[in-house]
């Protein structure tokens, strides 16, 4: 399966290394190279791409209300958005994953892990960059706790089943599907079932929103 990649950094030195990085691989198919976030938005309505590798920092509309809007398009396919940051705790980090991010990298990420990234947020997943821990989702968590009544938090969660909430207990744990299986002694395609339900039940976008939405709910308590 090739993915349709759109590459959106106001600097033109950037663009030119990850073009050269993923130009090489015969499944990412760059679609388009956008100079900020307002051009990331028009050439994702209109290229329609898998994969948007957006820059937080940008002129005119920057990364996040950008990856915000493309996100929230009512369209079959929406794009999938993946932030570039410089820091692994860059303040703005908490925003992308609340708009509807499906993770994020560091810049200085190595090429093998930036294709790996790609390829694993096209197939439907969600990725985190490997120094940020569930601390940093649980400080999001805890900065934007879910104002909800106990009874419409209680209503949502009776809709798992008791091992569809026993799943996304231990993806707030940050376990990976095969950690999950070997956790609860089944095989890694019944995990996905799992979480795919999970998703459905809670009309959630990916895991990284799971996990969010396991801490606002007190499912999962945050780290001390």
């Amino acid at each position: 399966m090739t993915m349709r990649l759109l590459i959106a950094d106001d600097q033109a030195l950037v663009r030119t290394g990850f073009r050269m990085i993923l130009g090489s691989f015969s499944d990412i198919d760059i679609v388009g190279e956008a100079i900020d976030g307002a051009d990331a938005v028009r050439q994702a309505e209109t290229l329609h791409p898998d994969v948007v590798l957006m820059d937080i920092r940008m002129p005119v509309l920057d990364g996040i209300a950008a990856a915000r809007t493309i996100t929230a398009a009512e369209q079959a396919n929406t794009a999938r958005v993946i932030m570039l940051t410089t820091y692994d705790l860059d303040e703005y980090v908490f925003d992308a994953l609340a708009a509807g991010a499906s993770g994020f990298l560091l810049k200085d990420v190595a090429p093998e892990d930036l294709v790996a990234g790609i390829r694993v947020v096209a197939a439907g997943d969600a990725l985190l960059a490997p120094s940020v821990t569930r601390r940093l989702i649980a400080e999001f968590a805890q900065t934007t706790r879910r104002k909800a009544t106990a009874t419409s938090t209680s209503r949502e969660l009776t809709a798992l089943t008791p091992r569809e909430r026993e799943v996304l207990q231990l993806l707030a744990a940050g376990k990976s599907n095969g950690e999950i299986a070997d956790t609860l002694v089944v095989s890694e395609n019944t995990v996905k079932t799992h979480v795919t339900h999970v998703l459905d039940k809670l009309a959630l976008r990916d895991r990284v929103q799971a996990v969010i939405y396991a801490y606002e709910t007190g499912l999962v308590r945050p780290l001390t």
